[in-house]
């Protein structure tokens, strides 16, 4: 793997380490999960299956854009009783509240550690939230070029209005993003 390091100054704008277009998600290689306390003295941990997004590498960090969409009705936390009542109206809302999305407003950062900020909408409440991501360089499979990434951060479920059961359920949600994308051009592998 080879990393470049790139710094932003009024001459000369930083860039990703990657060739510029539409890196379309590989989702047979990207996982969306979380983790969450349960009573204070422990954790549950989940994913979603169902999820999209897109990486658009521009010329400059400025120009390069990540969007993301989660179906919320796709949560596995590895009971299925236990997911069922999540996505009921007295807990996550799924009829209400179908999917969460993510923009991101700004990348900064080199070589393997990047931050990204961006917005998170649940339901009809946009939040700004912020990732910390690390780069883990790029991989060929086949003829396809693959990006991977991780970014880990943390959401406070009452800012969306996700008030239901205090003293049982944390109020801090981590997130942890595994992705894939693919180079543009290039078919899934």
């Amino acid at each position: 793997m080879t990393t470049e390091t790139h710094t932003t100054d009024a001459a000369t704008p930083a860039a990703l380490p990657l060739p510029a277009g539409r890196w379309a998600l590989d989702p047979l290689h990207s996982a969306v999960n979380f983790t969450i306390r349960h009573l204070g003295i422990s954790k549950v941990r989940g994913r979603f299956t169902e999820f999209d997004a897109e990486l658009v590498v521009g010329e400059t960090l400025a120009d390069t854009t990540v969007s993301a969409t989660i179906a919320l009705a796709s949560i596995d936390t590895g009971n299925p009783d236990r997911d069922a009542h999540v996505r009921a109206s007295d807990l996550l809302d799924v009829e209400k509240r179908p999917t969460m999305a993510f923009r991101s407003a700004g990348i900064s950062g080199s070589g393997e550690d990047w931050t990204m900020a961006g917005e998170l909408t649940i339901g009809d409440v946009t939040r700004p939230v912020t990732l910390a991501v690390e780069f883990g360089g790029l991989g060929d499979f086949g003829d396809t070029r693959h990006a991977g990434f991780e970014a880990t951060g943390e959401i406070r479920r009452s800012e969306y209005g996700l008030t239901f059961a205090p003293g049982m359920l944390g109020e801090a949600v981590k997130i942890q993003l595994d992705m894939q994308f693919l180079e543009p051009g290039k078919g899934e592998a």
